[in-house]
């Protein structure tokens, strides 16, 4: 059978978005319920395919914190079961009164809440990130074409066969889910501006801009995560160490890792080296600027520092004289992703969060909470660097539009143009009956 070309797929995608966006709630909670099922006994066979993978990519010499993203075993698996049950129980996105208003009497609009359609979503090689993407659209009543690393590509392909398996046994239609697997597929899926809906690229600057520059469909982009940690002078030092620690090494290799710590010069002396210790036992390497090497001994940085995404045990560090400055530098070098400020001061605390245009600004706390799951949202499809209709971990609101349904009796517009009949313009209290 000749295989699908991506006008056809988009068509198909089209046709069951319409499907799946008329299904109930209880019916997109048995299909992920399905589909975690299906985790759990097929696991033999996705963590199989898994070690496929791990096998090429180490002979391909791949990086280890990339391997460790790549790796989807028994705890893995169990992860993203544990999300899928917690999305299940989360309330349906779909059709919620946003708005109701009485034009007149007997003319009722409402705004209510709809899915996208289909969304394309272009990932890294992390599997894990294939089953909450994928439980994400479903939940929210969205079809999806998903595009996973080409280093996951056994894992994803298995993946993509449990997944529709499960949700075709529930009678979802077959196509509101499917796997491309080449560079061709996503230059291809850039086009298909009558079918799909949005786009949405997980990845680096030049990667976002790249879709962005190649495609007339919206994008929602999640480019670099150069995330920062501001110690400020009014720091609890115990606490910044801490926090520091965690926001870079807990997990390195991703998003909202921290890339660079900005130390206030007022506590320099006695901050750097309980760092420096610290980060040592955390494996961490240490890049600093010519201020922060009066302190302790650290490799050179330069300016390439401020705007490198190490995704790996390397920090920057740099003296700033000023909590304005700090705010200029993250403003400057950051990608807009999530940056933290340590601080006892509620004005600085407030100062920072007003002021840093970024989609997360957090006070002692550490960056690494940025995330759709830790935020409640049973997972995120990506992190939202944009300023448009969602921003940050981008969870079930996000993947949801909506529409208005006007209910009247016969109204007509001449009627109002003449004279005859006037708005009423009266908020109502109540959901749409449609």
């Amino acid at each position: 059978m000749k295989p699908l070309n991506m006008t056809e797929r988009g068509t198909l995608s089209h046709d069951a978005s319409i499907l799946l966006a008329a299904t109930t709630e209880d019916k997109r909670n048995q299909a992920l319920q399905a589909i975690a099922s299906a985790l759990r006994s097929q696991q033999d066979f996705i963590i199989e395919a898994n070690q496929k993978d791990l096998e090429m990519a180490k002979a391909n010499k791949l990086d280890t914190p990339l391997l460790k993203r790549l790796r989807f075993d028994t705890n893995k698996i169990e992860d993203v079961i544990a999300g899928i049950e917690s999305l299940i129980h989360l309330p349906d996105p779909i059709g919620l009164t946003q708005m109701a208003t009485e034009l007149d009497k007997g003319l009722e609009l409402y705004r209510v809440t709809c899915p996208i359609g289909v969304i394309g979503v272009i990932f890294e090689s992390r599997p894990d990130a294939f089953v909450q993407i994928a439980t994400l659209c479903l939940k929210s009543g969205n079809a999806v074409l998903l595009k996973g690393g080409h280093e996951s590509r056994c894992t994803n392909r298995t993946l993509f066969k449990v997944i529709q398996g499960a949700t075709q046994r529930i009678d979802l239609p077959k196509n509101w889910i499917q796997n491309l697997e080449t560079r061709e597929d996503v230059n291809d899926m850039l086009a298909q501006n009558e079918t799909i809906d949005l786009i949405v690229p997980r990845g680096s600057n030049a990667f976002v801009k790249y879709i962005m520059d190649h495609t007339t469909i919206p994008v929602m982009g999640h480019a670099d995560g150069l995330c920062h940690v501001y110690i400020d002078q009014d720091a609890d030092l115990k606490k910044a160490v801490a926090l520091s620690v965690d926001s870079k090494a807990q997990y390195v290799s991703v998003c909202n890792a921290a890339e660079t710590l900005l130390v206030h010069r007022a506590i320099a002396a006695d901050f750097l080296p309980a760092l420096k210790s610290a980060m040592e036992r955390a494996h961490v390497t240490l890049r600093g600027d010519a201020k922060v090497q009066n302190y302790i001994s650290v490799y050179p940085a330069t300016e390439a520092d401020w705007e490198t995404e190490y995704l790996d045990y390397t920090l920057s560090v740099k003296i700033v004289d000023s909590l304005n400055e700090a705010i200029r530098h993250i403003n400057r070098y950051g990608s807009g992703h999530t940056d933290a400020i340590v601080t006892e001061n509620g004005d600085a605390a407030k100062r920072f969060t007003t002021l840093v245009d970024s989609a997360g600004v957090y006070v002692n706390a550490s960056t690494r909470f940025a995330d759709g799951y830790r935020y409640g949202f049973g997972a995120e499809v990506g992190i939202s660097t944009g300023k448009l209709h969602a921003r940050g971990p981008v969870g079930l609101e996000g993947l949801v539009s909506y529409k208005y349904k006007l209910i009247g009796h016969g109204q007509i517009v001449a009627d109002y143009a003449n004279g005859q009949a006037q708005f009423t313009h009266r908020s109502l209290q109540k959901k749409c009956p449609l």
